[in-house]
Order: C-alpha cells, then sequence, then structure tokens
C-alpha cells in the first residue's frame, strides 16, 4: 500500500539592504525591514492563508486521512511573530489536527554545516526549541537547509535521535534505484532515509503552467493516474517542494488550488494508497537498501549539488569571512551579536551571489532582491565588516573592563604577603611570597 508524502519548505530570509561601505562603524541595521515586511504579507495573502486554509478544509473533509508536513525555518517563524501572526495561527491550527508534522531544520535556513558542524548542532536546537514553543511538538524528523545532504549530516542527524531525514532523490547518486522506497544511510543503523521523486514534485513545482509542456494542462485526474502507476513499485511516493509553489510561483489563476483541492480525494479513492507523514514513513517502511552518498546533494539546480552557494569566488570568500568570526563572536557572549551573526549563515545570501547562466541564472535572478550577484556579495561584505567590528569593540571592552581585576588581584596578593611577613619586606620577597600564597 504506496502512501503519499508531502513535504513542504516554508521559509523567507531576513533581507540585507543596500548596506554601503559608508554606513561601517556608524549604522548597525542590515536588514531591509520594509522589504522583509511586504515580502511577508505578500506571500501570506496569496499563498499561507489560502493555502493554509484549504488545507484544513481538506484535513477535515476526509476526516484526518490526509497529511502533510511542514518545515518552517527558525527565521520564518521569527518573521510570523513579528509581521503576521494571523500566519502563525493558521499553521498552529493546523499543527494541532495531528494530521501535520512539523520537521526540525537549522534555526536560520543556515549552511552552517559546511564550516562548522558544532553550530549547525546549536541551530538545529535552537530551532526544536522554537518549534516547541509554538506549536507545542518535539520534531522527529529532520530536513537539511535546501535538502543538503552526505553521510555526515545523517550520522549527525541520528545522533540528535531524528527517525528520518529527507534528501533529493538525485540520479548520481541513487543511479538505478527508486526514489519511491525508505533507505538507511550507509554509515546509520536506525534513522530511514526518504529520497524525492523530483520528476513527480517538479510536476507540481515547476511545470505545472508552463504552457510549452507536453502534458500541460495538469489536471488532478491525470496526476493521480501518475501515482496509481507506481502500485507495486515503491512504498513512499515522496512529494516535496517549496511551499510558495502554490499562489506564488503558480499563481492562483494557472488553477494551482483547485488542483490540490481535487488530487487528496482522488487519491483516497483509491484504496491502495493513503496519505503519510515522513516520521509515519519512516516508522511504517523497512530500509529498501544502504545508500552511500559521501559526497554533498541537495534540490538545487540541475546539479543538485553545493553549486548554487559554492559555486564562485564570491560565495567562496563571503562564506570564508563568515566562518572566520564564529570564534570572536561567540567569545563575547552576546546574545544579540550572536543572533545577528546567525541570520548572516542563512542561505540565501549565498545563493543571490550565484553567478550561473542559462535556466539556474534565471531561476537565481527571479528570487534575488539585488540587481547583480556582485551588488549580493558586497552589501553581504559590508554587513559583515561592520558586525566584526562591533565584535572587536565588545571584545576590547571586555578586555579592559578585566585588567582593573587583574590588578586589584595582584595588589591584594602584595598585602597579603606584607601582611605576613611585616612591613620591611624587600620588593623581590613580596613577589616571591605572592607566588608562593596566590599563585
Amino acid at each position: 500500500m504506496p502512501s503519499v508524502c508531502f513535504y513542504f519548505q516554508v521559509h523567507q530570509p531576513y533581507r540585507l539592504r543596500h548596506y554601503s561601505f559608508f554606513d561601517i562603524g556608524h549604522n548597525h541595521m542590515y536588514e531591509d525591514e520594509e522589504a522583509n515586511k511586504s515580502i511577508m504579507l505578500k506571500v501570506a495573502d496569496k499563498c499561507y492563508l489560502p493555502m493554509n486554509d484549504l488545507l484544513m478544509r481538506l484535513i477535515e473533509r476526509h476526516q484526518g486521512k490526509f497529511k502533510v508536513s511542514f518545515s518552517l525555518s527558525g527565521v520564518f517563524i521569527e518573521q510570523m511573530v513579528q509581521y503576521a501572526p494571523r500566519v502563525l495561527k493558521s499553521f498552529q491550527d493546523l499543527a494541532a489536527t495531528g494530521c501535520v508534522e512539523i520537521l526540525a531544520e537549522t534555526y536560520a535556513h543556515s549552511l552552517s554545516f559546511l564550516f562548522s558542524p558544532k553550530e549547525w548542532m546549536d541551530q538545529v536546537r535552537l530551532h526544536d526549541d522554537m518549534v516547541r514553543e509554538h506549536f507545542g511538538v518535539t520534531p522527529t524528523a529532520f530536513r537539511n537547509t535546501e535538502l543538503i545532504y552526505n553521510n555526515d549530516i545523517a550520522q549527525m542527524a541520528e545522533d540528535m535521535g531524528y527517525q528520518a531525514i529527507l534528501t533529493e532523490g538525485a540520479d548520481q547518486v541513487i543511479n538505478w534505484r527508486s526514489p519511491n522506497f525508505a533507505y538507511q544511510p550507509g554509515n546509520c543503523r536506525r534513522i530511514r532515509l526518504l529520497l524525492k521523486n523530483y520528476r513527480l514534485s517538479d510536476d507540481i513545482a515547476f511545470r505545472f503552467s508552463n504552457q510549452g509542456w507536453e502534458e500541460y494542462p495538469l489536471t488532478a485526474e491525470k496526476y493521480a493516474s501518475w501515482l496509481f502507476n507506481l502500485n507495486g513499485q515503491g512504498e513512499t511516493i515522496n512529494l516535496f517542494m517549496d511551499y510558495e509553489t502554490f499562489g506564488e510561483h503558480q499563481w492562483a489563476e494557472s488553477g494551482i488550488f483547485n488542483f490540490m483541492e481535487a488530487l487528496p480525494g482522488l487519491v483516497l479513492a483509491n484504496p491502495d494508497f493513503t496519505f503519510a507523514t515522513p516520521t509515519e514513513v519512516a516508522q511504517a517502511c523497512s530500509p529498501m537498501a544502504r545508500l552511500d552518498i559521501p559526497q554533498y546533494i541537495s534540490w538545487a539546480d540541475a546539479e543538485r549539488d553545493l553549486s548554487a552557494w559554492r559555486g564562485n569566488d564570491l560565495q567562496d570568500d563571503a562564506m570564508g569571512a563568515l566562518a572566520a568570526l564564529e570564534k570572536d563572536v561567540k567569545k563575547t557572549g552576546d546574545p544579540d551579536l550572536l543572533h545577528v551573526w546567525r541570520r548572516l549563515t542563512t542561505s540565501d545570501h549565498f545563493y543571490y551571489m550565484c553567478t550561473k547562466f542559462f535556466s539556474d541564472g534565471d531561476v537565481h535572478k527571479y528570487f534575488s532582491p539585488y540587481e547583480t550577484p556582485y551588488d549580493a556579495y558586497i552589501f553581504f561584505m559590508n554587513s559583515l565588516a561592520d558586525l566584526e567590528l562591533s565584535v572587536r569593540h565588545k571584545l576590547e571592552s571586555m578586555d579592559r573592563q578585566a585588567k582593573p581585576l587583574v590588578a586589584k588581584k595582584a595588589k591584594s596578593d602584595a598585602e597579603r604577603a606584607a601582611d605576613a611577613f611585616g612591613p620591611e619586606i624587600t620588593t623581590r620577597e613580596v613577589e616571591g611570597a605572592t607566588t608562593r600564597i596566590g599563585g
């Protein structure tokens, strides 16, 4: 009995404003609050609110047999609290049905694993805390940023107790295997690996409104027949996509909402098919085989690797500078500075710096708020330079505060020595006594 597993990525970054060289040292506001708020409210009206309302109706209509899962980035949750509490309430209502699973991920939709696994782990824990606070559940399945994955990430996710981990069913790693089974990471014993069926997922996410596509128009009946054709050829059909597919990337006028409203009923009319969440798939399905994936993969671009974020010198330089600041920003113990630094680990900042051409380049340009990748790099590096100044000033202030305490301790030790040996003691004897008494 195959299950259909819907996973929706829900994320909005904190976009940086046009932060110039002349702002460094004078203005510590890096983010474009007006743009972030307006985009959040626009997408809320076009996607989040109408789609959440539709999913709630579908759950009620099908009496809990229809199920989906969400990965809500921590920075997205923050923006819901800040700009769109109605949207947060609608996600909370969905989670309360018991038919919606909230997945674990990094707080900042972060690339931190690429330079600091310890920071990555801290961000995953921070995100779990946010999910517990706002949704009253503890995540049991994990989705890394942009489905970036390799054996090491799977091992750490297993060590943290997650039952399932999601990634792309990339041809270069699964070869002849089908993405429609649960697998086991090659170096793990318990966690289940769920692979995106990218062809069926992308039929909805990318090709739905493409009038040049040979299968256009895509109806719910046609799509359900494609799912039914897989009966006997797998145990789980993993349909992973951006939630903004509905109403934002595929406009309401395309018929995407009508498609989604009709699909669950057609699927459930077939007694061989059900809907399941990632944790339910992990619990129900034994692994078909072990998959050894030592190299990084992702769901981005044609290459399905890290080239969307690590494909040029701009991106490598920016990530290197960001990583170099980690030790000092944490040394300050300042939660505000750390919070700002963590927001700069968001993958989107590096995605905007991508210099790819052809179709992938068009996608990057569509999502970027900047004129060119070089603008994205300059604004990021200027913001990081100012943050580095703030961190340096904080450490210098801490050092100045610490010096009087050291001097006071040295004086106190000398006074104790004088009390022990009398006022006539020589300086050299005081120093020796200090070593014996205080050292």
